[in-house]
């Protein structure tokens, strides 16, 4: 039976990375089932509306992050209050959803998809500088090093970690040490590098009507 965030991908039409290594696999849903769900193959799809679109791009990016819709709503109304140009606005709205524990963790490989990552930091398996952080949306700043706590270390789940993260190659800003399971902020979050999945510009728009 195929899996709720598989129908995620179809219905939005591009891949989200919601199941970690099922996404790139051949199994993939996405591969072999590329339009949306409950659709036939051949049915060419209704033209969006204007609003249609703007939605269709605020739920790609709102999945792509694992947010809920009162967070995602949040972060952008904090963008677009800050002073300045919508590129400006863009950059901060990225970097502060780049910054988001869960998303480091994932980014740095510890977890093959952000729903992963969110499980581990809820339970515990993840220290910031030391110390235990329970908060998927804690914000990392630069400076900051994130690991697995040791004794978490050789549990199932990480057992074959090292040898993963060897063949691995993090964000120009993360820098990784993959025998230590452990990595650092070492600049900032870009929106080029971070390469999201939907327009930001369209986003705004629809929170700004």
């Amino acid at each position: 039976m195929e899996n709720s965030k598989c129908k995620i991908c179809r219905r939005l039409g591009v891949k989200l990375f919601l199941k970690g290594e099922k996404c790139l696999s051949p199994k993939c849903p996405m591969v072999r089932k590329s339009y949306p769900p409950g659709q036939k193959r051949k049915r060419r799809p209704k033209a969006l509306s204007e609003y249609g679109k703007e939605l269709r791009e605020k739920q790609k990016l709102k999945n792509w992050y694992n947010l809920k819709e009162r967070q995602f709503r949040k972060y952008v109304k904090e963008a677009l209050g800050a002073r300045g140009k919508v590129e400006d606005a863009a950059a901060l709205f990225i970097k502060t959803l780049e910054s988001r524990l869960d998303n480091l963790v994932f980014r740095l490989d510890f977890a093959p998809s952000r729903p992963s990552a969110r499980q581990l930091i809820s339970h515990r398996h993840i220290l910031v500088n030391g110390r235990p952080v329970n908060i998927a949306s804690f914000l990392v700043k630069k400076g900051d090093k994130i690991n697995i706590k040791p004794s978490s270390s050789k549990k199932n789940i990480f057992r074959n970690l090292p040898s993963v993260l060897k063949k691995h190659k993090p964000p120009s800003w993360l820098e990784l040490n993959a025998q230590n399971l452990e990595g650092k902020v070492t600049g900032v979050p870009n929106l080029e590098e971070a390469a999201p999945s939907a327009e930001i510009s369209s986003i705004f728009e629809y929170y700004s009507r």
